[in-house]
């Protein structure tokens, strides 16, 4: 009999959530001081970048064609760089071990078993169809940045307001939610419960990326013919759905080196992930310390090297937060204003508009 399974990954997917939603807070107090014209006594959290997966990628180019690291959003660079090198030792296991997004679909799925017991899954063929698209949207960004945008391009897209404070901009997505986007966010929330990985199987790109890079994988999940007894327990628990007993290495863009298929096999040394063929499964708790430690020392080098904290002055962070702040108000009370004085002050303002044209004219006709 092999032991009780593991519980370091749990441990470390509550860690970097609970590091997530800090960093979060800590972002929405900045944003809530700035707001109000007052500058913080901490600095913003530079991890937040790390859900700016576009600007990473357009300072991935940068930095290929200039050999330098952008002063704007560098920490999102860096944490793109480190979470796409993860899959070359662990395949998708940062989406698994690590990723807040990852956690909470996992956790939701598992939930619900409070509002009922079936078990949903996809027919074959919308599957596949589904699980292509993830790759469809990476492959659309990745063509657009890496071959569609010039360098020049590049440049002025980095210096833009809107790349600028796109930390901002995505907090606000979330703070002054259009209806839109609550139904769409909730559309997911429920998918997520009926399906397993809903959104990480069909929609991630960077589930996308990690996958096709994750073929490069040093580790690997392995079966032993000899010792598996074909009961089906590891293809019932993988989240990734993946055939794993017709296999004897498993190659598969699903697999996120969770451990699951291992830890649910009654059968000691039918599975193990391993980097060389032979060897024993590279214990749950070495994986676990592993991304703490690779993530953790990434992160301090970054900082020592001040390639973590951008060069945007606080006081533009100000500036920048109270004038949107401004035209957000001025859009929510013309939201709520009547109609018929919207109407009112539609047709004032064009005929201000045309009084001021025709001053402009008639000043024009005489200096003629």
């Amino acid at each position: 009999m092999k032991p009780y399974p593991s519980q370091a990954r749990p441990w470390v997917q509550i860690l970097f959530l609970l590091v997530v939603v800090f960093i979060g807070a800590r972002f929405y107090l900045f944003v809530s001081s700035i707001e109000k014209g007052v500058i913080p006594d901490f600095e913003r959290p530079a991890g937040v970048e790390a859900f700016l997966p576009i600007g990473a990628l357009v300072s991935l180019k940068h930095l290929l064609y200039t050999g330098t690291i952008n002063r704007i959003h560098p920490s999102g660079l860096v944490l793109f760089l480190m979470i796409i090198f993860t899959a070359v030792f662990a395949k998708k296991g940062f989406c698994s071990w690590v990723c807040p997004v990852g956690t909470l679909s996992e956790y939701l799925y598992k939930g619900r078993t409070f509002l009922f017991q079936k078990h949903f899954k996809m027919p074959a063929l919308p599957d596949f169809l589904l699980r292509a698209l993830k790759y469809v949207i990476a492959g659309f960004f990745v063509y657009q940045i890496f071959y569609r945008m010039p360098i020049e391009g590049i440049e002025q897209f980095i210096q833009s307001p809107y790349n600028r404070f796109a930390d901002i901009n995505m907090l606000k997505f979330f703070t002054r939610m259009s209806a839109t986007t609550f139904v769409v966010l909730m559309s997911l929330f429920v998918l997520s419960i009926l399906f397993r990985h809903f959104w990480c199987r069909y929609l991630c790109p960077y589930g996308a990326l990690l996958g096709l890079v994750g073929l490069l994988s040093l580790g690997k999940i392995h079966r032993d013919p000899s010792h598996c007894t074909d009961c089906g327990k590891c293809e019932k628990k993988c989240p990734g759905m993946i055939p794993i007993r017709q296999k004897t290495i498993v190659h598969s863009l699903e697999c996120s080196a969770c451990l699951t298929c291992i830890e649910s096999c009654p059968e000691k040394g039918a599975l193990k992930f391993t980097y060389y063929a032979g060897r024993s499964s590279l214990p749950a708790a070495i994986m676990a310390l592993g991304f703490i430690l690779f993530f953790s020392s990434g992160i301090t080098l970054a900082i020592v090297s001040d390639t973590w904290q951008n060069e945007i002055p606080t006081q533009a962070y100000v500036n920048y937060a109270v004038s949107m702040n401004r035209k957000l108000n001025s859009i929510d009370r013309m939201d709520g204003m009547d109609p018929e004085k919207m109407q009112k002050m539609i047709l004032m303002m064009k005929r201000l508009q045309e009084q001021k044209a025709g001053m402009q004219d008639s000043q024009q006709e005489k200096g003629d």
